[in-house]
This record gives C-alpha cells, sequence and structure tokens, in this order.
C-alpha cells in the first residue's frame, strides 16, 4: 500500500498556520531560487509534477483524509506551473477531498504578476483563497542586494491585483534582511509597502543562517553585518511604529522571532510598541527568546 510519505519530495515546508492541513505537492522546489538569503529549496530542482500524478496523488490524500477541512499546495510557488494547470489541479480537488473548506498557497509576486485579471479571478473561484506571500522588504536597496529579482513597486501592484481578485492575502517580511547598513530604510520602507497594499494577514520572521553567517556573507558583494537580538527588536519597533494599516492581524509567533507579538494593527501599535520598549529595557514578564528556544 502506497504511504503518504511517497506523494512528497522533501524537503517539504508549510506556514505555521497550515500545521494540521493536508498538503499536495504539485511543484518541487523554488523557480526563482536565487533569493540570496533562502536555503528553503537550494538542494531541489524546480519541477511541475505531471497532472495524472497530481491526481493520483490527490486519490490517495481522498483514502487518507476523506473529511480534511483545509489544503495547502506545496512547494515555493504553484502560479509558476501556470494558470491552465492551476485551474485543472483547483477543478479535481473536490472529487477526492470534498469536505475542504479552505484551500491556500505559497504566492510570489514574480509569478503573480505574469497572470491577468482575469486569469486570477479564475484560479480565485475555482478555489485557492489565500496566497501566504514573502515580500521580505519594501525597500529596493534591500531587494536588490537580495536578489529578489523584483522590485517593491511590482510586488505591490501584483499583490493589489490578486487582493482584488479575491484572495486574502498572508504577508511575510524578513527582520533583519537589510543588516545594520540597511536596517533603517528596510523598516520604513517595509511599513510603506505593507500600508500601501492593506493585507488581511502580516507577519515577520527574522533573517536566519542555516549554513552559518560565513556561508550567507559570501553570497554578497557588499558588507552585511547581522543585527543582534536588540537590533532586531529595534527594527521591528521602528516598523511597527511607521506602520499605518487598518484592520490587520499582525503575528511575530515564528520560531525565528525573539519576541511573540499578537494582535491587530493599527488597532494594537501602543501596546506592541509597549511590550518592546520592556522587552529592551529587560523588565516587566516579557519574555525574550533565546537562541537555543529559537531552535535554528
Amino acid at each position: 500500500m502506497i504511504s503518504l510519505n511517497d506523494l512528497y519530495q522533501e524537503p517539504l515546508f508549510r506556514p505555521p498556520a497550515e500545521a494540521s492541513s493536508i498538503i499536495l505537492q504539485i511543484t518541487q522546489g523554488c523557480s526563482w531560487n536565487r533569493c540570496r538569503f533562502c536555503e528553503m529549496y537550494s538542494t531541489k530542482t524546480f519541477g511541475i509534477k505531471p497532472l495524472d500524478e497530481a491526481e493520483k496523488n490527490l486519490q490517495v490524500l481522498g483514502q487518507f483524509f476523506p473529511a480534511g477541512r483545509r489544503l495547502f499546495l506545496a512547494d515555493g510557488d504553484v502560479f509558476a506551473a501556470g494558470p491552465d494547470y492551476l485551474g485543472k489541479v483547483l477543478t479535481l480537488i473536490p472529487q477526492y477531498l470534498p469536505a475542504l473548506n479552505r484551500i491556500s498557497a505559497y504566492a510570489s509576486a514574480r509569478n503573480l504578476q505574469t497572470y491577468s485579471y482575469e486569469q486570477l479571478v479564475a484560479i480565485r473561484k475555482a478555489g485557492l483563497a489565500l496566497l501566504y506571500v514573502g515580500i521580505e522588504s519594501g525597500s529596493n536597496q534591500v531587494l536588490t542586494r537580495m536578489n529578489k529579482g523584483i522590485t517593491a513597486e511590482e510586488q505591490l501592484e501584483a499583490l493589489r491585483m490578486a487582493k482584488k481578485a479575491g484572495f486574502k492575502l498572508s504577508v511575510m517580511l524578513l527582520n533583519g534582511l537589510g543588516g545594520k547598513e540597511l536596517m533603517e530604510i528596510h523598516a520604513r520602507e517595509s511599513a510603506n509597502i505593507v500600508s500601501a497594499l492593506q493585507p488581511e494577514l502580516l507577519s515577520t520572521l527574522v533573517l536566519s543562517f542555516p549554513y552559518g553567517l560565513e556561508h550567507f556573507q559570501k553570497r554578497l558583494a557588499d558588507p552585511f553585518t547581522p543585527l543582534s537580538s536588540i537590533d532586531s527588536l529595534t527594527e521591528l519597533r521602528l516598523f511597527i511604529a511607521h506602520c499605518q494599516l487598518e484592520n490587520t492581524v499582525f503575528r511575530t509567533d515564528h520560531a525565528s522571532n525573539y519576541l511573540v507579538l499578537k494582535g491587530g494593527l493599527n488597532r494594537d501599535k501602543d501596546k506592541f510598541l509597549n511590550q518592546i520598549d520592556q522587552a529592551l529595557k529587560q523588565t516587566g514578564d516579557i519574555h525574550l527568546r533565546e537562541e537555543w528556544e529559537r531552535g535554528l
């Protein structure tokens, strides 16, 4: 009998919020895979599963999880598979997982911008509802330095179109990505881009170095000084202070973060700033995660 492990090419990633979701892997790796800060898919060559294989995997998932409620489409960016393929997969899903109430996926603005508005509307109507998008920074200096392959303006335009098409957006920024050299501009311009976008969900992760700092620095042309935990919180404070959001759920609860914040922006802005100030002063009952606790 086929096992669930037979359906996947490792490593397999999903957002923390999708911990209980069924995972259907229809692409392998990342179609760009050149960001200098990212090692997630460095061991993989990008590929798209044949449609008949995707359907066979769906059959197996339907046997294991007939009453499953949530499905996450992997890998790094299923929009790289193109609108026709993605639409066909979404049409197949209800046949094998009829109880689903949400389908989500990672998405990159680079690939979203290759879709027309009408194509995005069709994909949304076919069932894909929530997109997790790592924009990383609102600063073009930072994006260029990290070889993101897209400008802040292009990201904003693509995500505005996706939002208009009906997708719910969960946007991720990378705290520390500018190093000490670009710390302030990274914070301020990241606040500017999310304020212009007004995503439903927003989170920050902290830059980590899975292969060591020296390996990371060798990938860059310019000097990069990593942020300390205090620097990281100082940057986070500046970012939050400059955000002008109306009704965005904000989280810093990923394992990489030094301080867990949960609430809404701008509703809880003052509370967040006070918690960060307490952490910076090491006062009150605010707990700052140690490096070993972050498990990175």
